[in-house]
């Protein structure tokens, strides 16, 4: 089993559930000195300044490697970052990101999701304020 770090839609447990998957193990938490953004899906982004919340959970490898192999996740690569628990303790985990050059566009319906799924899963008002700032127009 893998740790997996994860701060779109997949920090739902029960999506995880219906694509077949087994995640154990959620615990909530962030990564410092990384940013959330949405384009047509979720990414996180060096941002020195930032904090990434998301859900923690574990997964087998073939798990992991099955659900990022998707169409439309199939562009995010791996990478490890350290992820601070709601209760202090600091773990390494993969957290799948897209690369920079490649995150365009915006959608709207992806945030008012994401907003649902930060509700369910508890994370901080401040972070839900923050994904809000992607459910209005850009222009």
């Amino acid at each position: 089993m893998i740790e997996v770090f994860f701060y779109g839609l997949f920090m739902d447990q029960d999506l995880l559930v219906e694509k077949g998957l087994n995640p154990s193990n959620p615990r909530k938490g962030y990564v410092a000195g990384m940013g959330l953004r949405i384009g047509r899906r979720a990414t996180l982004v060096h941002a020195r300044e930032e904090r990434a919340y998301g859900i923690v959970m574990q997964l087998s490898e073939d798990e992991s490697t099955a659900l990022y192999s998707e169409e439309s996740v199939s562009d995010y690569i791996p990478e490890q970052v350290v992820v601070t628990l709601n209760d202090g303790v600091q773990l390494e985990a993969t957290c799948y990101n897209l690369p920079e050059h490649l995150l365009s566009g915006s959608n709207r319906e992806y945030a008012k999701s994401l907003i649902q799924v930060a509700i369910k899963t508890g994370l901080p008002k401040s972070h839900i304020d923050a994904i809000k700032q992607f459910d209005s127009e850009r222009t």
